[in-house]
């Protein structure tokens, strides 16, 4: 139970889908850096099954943090919630509108009427370059709720600590070829844009709201790129490509676990067609309202090695294949660092 101070002048917070990737880095940064009286987590897994690595484990048993896996109690509390911050919705890529109508807007609309219902001074949803259909809805619905003040914060591609559906599948990609002992070879060509953000550059944003060459060089591999011609003849049948190009990672990744005793992980090499395609818009996103409004900066301005080893995770967590990384790392207690 979290021990909330009522004479604390630090504002209590209720975080939606705060053992997720981007939530569980929001609840660290809240913690560590005691800008909360109090903190509530909403999340359907709970910590125990969220594959929190270690420091997120001794985070989350914080005494200010409570832990709420239901909807209903969510916003519920004794005392003033100051803000809600939405991290929630459904990520995964290839879902049917269905799924992204009930884990997205249907989600988000309500979260925000709740927050406005308990009088929250602020609400910050979370949006995406991505899943644009439902995400614009949200985003368009949110200006008719009664009474929410709201921020919309719409991030690129999000990497870090955590990562499991952002850049962590090409990392997990780069081990499959390093187990194959092959060269990688990559639809469109290397004037693609993919714009990123750190979760922890991102978790200061939130706060004040209220990848091939260098995959290569990790694993020590060749790549190369399909080239237009090529990359648009796989276009016209995208799927096939896909099923092609996850039969030839899925079975080496499964082999390199294996190899290390890793029975279950939440990594995968697995790529959906639509992350395929040669689209700009989700991927290529500019920062320029967030930089003139308010001066941000960010301190992780570049993709780098060091940033990028973070994604395969501390190798307590036993999660990610430590056989295709031999002869090119060492390693301490919880970080895979590179020798140069």
């Amino acid at each position: 139970m979290a021990n909330n101070d009522a004479s604390n002048d630090k504002p209590s917070v209720i975080v939606l889908g705060g053992c997720g990737f981007i939530g569980r880095n929001l609840v660290e940064y809240l913690i560590e850096n005691e800008l909360v009286s109090y903190l509530r987590v909403v999340d359907k897994v709970p910590p125990q099954m969220a594959w929190l690595n270690k420091k997120h484990q001794t985070i989350f048993d914080h005494p200010l943090i409570e832990f709420c896996m239901s909807c209903q109690n969510a916003f519920t509390a004794d005392h003033p919630i100051n803000y809600v911050i939405n991290c929630a919705g459904e990520t995964k890529t290839g879902q049917t509108d269905p799924v992204y109508r009930e884990g997205i807007y249907k989600l988000s609309i309500n979260c925000a009427q709740q927050a406005a219902t308990i009088g929250a001074e602020h609400y910050i949803e979370l949006s995406a370059g991505n899943f644009t259909k439902y995400k614009l809805q949200v985003e368009n619905e949110l200006k008719n709720i009664p009474g929410l003040k709201y921020t919309i914060l719409r991030p690129a591609i999000v990497y870090g600590p955590g990562d499991k559906t952002g850049l962590a599948p090409r990392l997990v990609i780069g081990a499959v070829y390093k187990h194959l002992g092959e060269m990688m070879k990559l639809l469109w060509g290397p004037d693609l844009k993919m714009n990123t953000v750190h979760v922890r550059d991102l978790a200061r944003a939130i706060w004040l709201g209220t990848i091939s060459s260098i995959i290569s060089e990790l694993f020590n591999i060749n790549h190369d790129y399909m080239g237009v011609t090529l990359s648009f003849l796989a276009k016209m049948d995208m799927t096939t490509i896909a099923e092609e190009i996850n039969d030839k990672h899925m079975g080496p990744w499964a082999e390199a676990c294996n190899i290390d005793g890793i029975q279950n992980s939440p990594l995968t090499p697995y790529i959906d067609q639509e992350i395929l395609y040669n689209r700009s818009v989700g991927l290529s996103l500019q920062p320029a309202k967030l930089l003139q409004d308010i001066h941000f900066q960010y301190n992780y301005p570049k993709l780098t090695k060091e940033a990028l080893k973070e994604v395969s995770y501390s190798l307590d967590s036993g999660i990610f294949s430590c056989s295709v990384l031999t002869n090119f790392f060492i390693f301490d207690r919880y970080w895979m660092i590179m020798l140069i």
